[in-house]
């Protein structure tokens, strides 16, 4: 049984930062592409769609960091040249989930400037979507 679980261990430890990519990019498009434009289709109102939205945004935050973290804690000890982009890249990705979350996101539910700061949300948020995809996408060619 013990080399069972060892070979499960190795084999989570070696898909585990593949997973954690699959996740995240997914979690951008469910939520970002597809579950925020639908509450807004069928919330009734805009303004109740406006009080829902922040909350799915902030678990999208937190998942986004949570497999950052996983990304950057599972990373090469010695990064190659290829290494050291994915984990600038997995980085960079995590600072505009903070900032669509802290910057752009306060401001929008305030409804300070709405036209820019939901543009400059939007454009955040598909950053962070298109690190993720780089990062997928690199994973996945290993």
């Amino acid at each position: 049984m013990p080399s069972v679980l060892s070979a499960f261990a190795s084999a989570l430890s070696a898909r585990l930062p593949l997973m954690a990519a699959a996740l995240w990019w997914s979690s951008g498009i469910c939520l970002g592409f597809v579950a925020v434009p639908l509450v807004f289709q069928n919330a009734g109102s805009v303004a109740l769609a406006a009080r829902i939205t922040p909350h799915l945004f902030a678990a999208q935050t937190w998942l986004a960091l949570g497999c950052g973290a996983v990304l950057l804690l599972t990373r090469p000890h010695e990064p190659q040249r290829q290494d050291t982009a994915l984990i600038s890249l997995t980085a960079l990705g995590m600072l505009l989930a903070l900032l669509v979350q802290h910057v752009a996101a306060p401001r929008i539910a305030a409804r300070i400037n709405l036209p820019l700061w939901h543009t400059a949300g939007t454009l955040l948020y598909a950053g962070q979507w298109l690190c993720a995809t780089v990062v997928l996408w690199r994973l996945a060619r290993r």
